[in-house]
C-alpha cells in the first residue's frame, strides 16, 4: 500500500491502495464517478479519457502509481469549466448524444482540442477525434458539433 496525493475535478485527494490499481476502476469503484466509461480496456476507443494535468489520457491505461501530484478532471468535473457548456449544447443540438457510451470521453477530448485550437478546420477536428470510436453517430455529426462550438463560444473559453 502506498499513499499517492493528486487532485480530482478540484479536490485534494490521497489514495491509499496499490499502485497498480488502472485509474479507471478507482473512479468508478472508490470515488463514484461513473461518467468516464470502460470500452475495451486497451487504450483503443477512447471511452475513458479523462484529463490528466489538462491533456486527453486514457484512464484504462493510467496506474494510480502514475498519479502523484497530478491534476484529473472527469466529465463530472468540467460542468462549471468555462466553455463547457456551449460544447453540451452544440452536442445535443447536432445530435452527436445517441446511445451515450462514448460521449463523456468524447466531450473532454473535444473540450481540451477546442480550449486550444481557434477556428480549427474539419481535418483538424477529425484528426483530434480520431481516437474516440463511436458506433452510433457516423461522426459527422461530431465534427458539425465541433464546428458549432467553435463558431459559439466567444470569449468563453
Amino acid at each position: 500500500m502506498t499513499d499517492i496525493r493528486f487532485r480530482l475535478n478540484g479536490e485534494h485527494i490521497v489514495y491509499t491502495g496499490p499502485s497498480f490499481q488502472r485509474l479507471v476502476d478507482i473512479l468508478r469503484q472508490e470515488y463514484h464517478l461513473c461518467g468516464t466509461k470502460e470500452g475495451c480496456g486497451v487504450g483503443e476507443c477512447g471511452a475513458c479519457t479523462v484529463l490528466l494535468d489538462g491533456q486527453p489520457a486514457l484512464s484504462c491505461l493510467l496506474m494510480m502509481g502514475q498519479l502523484q501530484d497530478k491534476d484529473i478532471v472527469t466529465i463530472e468535473g468540467l460542468g462549471n469549466r468555462p466553455g463547457f457548456a456551449v460544447l453540451e449544447q452544440a452536442f445535443l443540438a447536432e445530435g452527436v448524444v445517441q446511445c451515450g457510451f462514448c460521449t463523456p470521453g468524447m466531450m473532454i477530448t473535444a473540450y481540451a482540442f477546442l480550449r486550444d485550437n481557434i477556428h480549427p478546420d474539419t481535418a483538424a477536428i477529425e484528426a483530434a477525434m480520431a481516437g474516440n470510436l463511436c458506433r452510433c453517430t457516423g461522426y459527422q455529426s461530431l465534427v458539425r458539433a465541433l464546428r458549432r462550438a467553435d463558431e459559439t463560444r466567444g470569449q468563453q473559453w
